[in-house]
């Protein structure tokens, strides 16, 4: 069973460029260089408007907190959070679909 992560960024004006570089750097970091981390996606709509959302996959709960203890996520989260109004946090269990 996977552990996901689900989280919503909700940016000042005028600061998105910035912050998709970096949240952006960041998931490509965490693919790389995090084995327990499987897919981390960056999402925003189609017209760049409204939040940026976060959709990550960790092995398990353990492979997320290490992600919370690296380097290169305590400095997204130092450098981003002053681009930041509100952020939500959710996590869920995946289950696996049977496969035909």
């Amino acid at each position: 069973m996977s552990h996901v992560i689900w989280v919503e960024f909700d940016l000042l004006d005028d600061v998105r460029a910035q912050f998709m570089e970096l949240v952006r750097a960041n998931a490509a970091i965490s693919v790389r260089d995090e084995p327990g981390c499987s897919r981390f996606d960056v999402l925003e709509a189609p017209d760049g408007a409204g939040p940026v959302a976060l959709y990550e996959i960790y092995d398990d709960e353990a492979a997320f907190r290490v992600h919370l203890a690296s380097a290169h996520f305590k400095e997204f989260d130092a450098r981003s959070a002053p681009l930041v109004r509100t952020k939500i946090v959710r996590s869920f269990r995946a289950y696996e679909n049977a496969k035909a």
